[in-house]
């Protein structure tokens, strides 16, 4: 059994393609600190997706599903122009599993359709999203006052630990910050489950009660590389920023995540 070969997809032309380079390492990160913050909701295509946000001075990623929001920039790379556009999840996964994570240089070359990335005898081609992402900017808050530092893995495990006791629908825990303790708190009203746990932190501000997705926030420690992450917050109805204690060189991380109502 065969097919008449001539049937076969024809592979997009590269015409009018802008063109960069980046190391292989540099584009692997990127995918792994924005790609779980992206949206499964067909409903609105531009999330489904990495917005890549390119400069002269950089190359911005950045992912959100309306909950969470992703922004990581590198400097390290130099594209010929601003320009934007969005690169959907699957081929994205792709990429990341067959790319080597080292100093390879990789050519990345994009138009109106279609994105092509090159490496070695390999080449990957996938369709762009045509959507227009959301503002992100907007929803980024400028000044949070309140500043909170705390050991990330003895975060996360609380929040592991805690979570078992949430409502299965909201995964809520509400962080009750006072002084140098955060208290962690979630509560299941059908089953009547309870579960709290306190920690060290070092926290400059009011106290305050705040609320949060705890799978969101396991998820988004897990993409900061420090022993240490900054939480900066300000009230419990404004959108909380999750940034490494140390950023590297080249790279800046910014995850913010929106709290959930405390019905208490």
């Amino acid at each position: 059994m065969g097919e008449n070969p001539d049937n076969f997809p024809k592979e997009p032309a590269a015409d009018d393609a802008n063109s960069f380079t980046m190391t292989s390492t540099a584009l692997v990160t990127a995918i792994n600190k924005a790609i779980f913050a992206v949206s499964n909701d067909d409903l609105r295509p531009a999330m489904t997706g990495v917005f890549f946000e390119l400069d002269k001075k950089g190359i911005t990623f950045v992912a959100t599903d309306a909950h969470r929001l992703v922004r990581y920039t590198r400097t390290d790379v130099s594209c010929p122009q601003k320009d934007s556009f969005i690169v959907p999840k699957k081929p994205l996964n792709l990429l990341k599993n067959s790319l080597p994570d080292n100093e390879d240089e990789l050519n990345v070359s994009y138009n109106s359709n279609h994105l092509f990335v090159k490496h070695g005898g390999t080449e990957l081609v996938c369709r762009l999203i045509d959507a227009r992402f959301p503002d992100y900017k907007v929803v980024i808050p400028v000044d949070n006052p309140y500043k909170m530092t705390v050991n990330k893995n003895d975060f996360q495990n609380a929040l592991r630990r805690v979570s078992v006791f949430s409502n299965k629908s909201t995964n809520q825990v509400a962080l009750n910050i006072t002084g140098s303790e955060l208290q962690l708190a979630a509560q299941d009203v059908d089953f009547s489950f309870e579960g709290n746990e306190r920690m060290k932190c070092q926290y400059d501000g009011e106290d305050l009660q705040i609320a949060f997705n705890a799978k969101f926030l396991i998820e988004m420690l897990g993409g900061a590389d420090t022993n240490e992450i900054n939480m900066e917050l300000s009230t419990p109805t404004k959108a909380g920023i999750i940034k490494p204690t140390e950023q590297e060189e080249n790279e800046e991380l910014l995850m913010l995540v929106m709290p959930l109502m405390l019905n208490n």
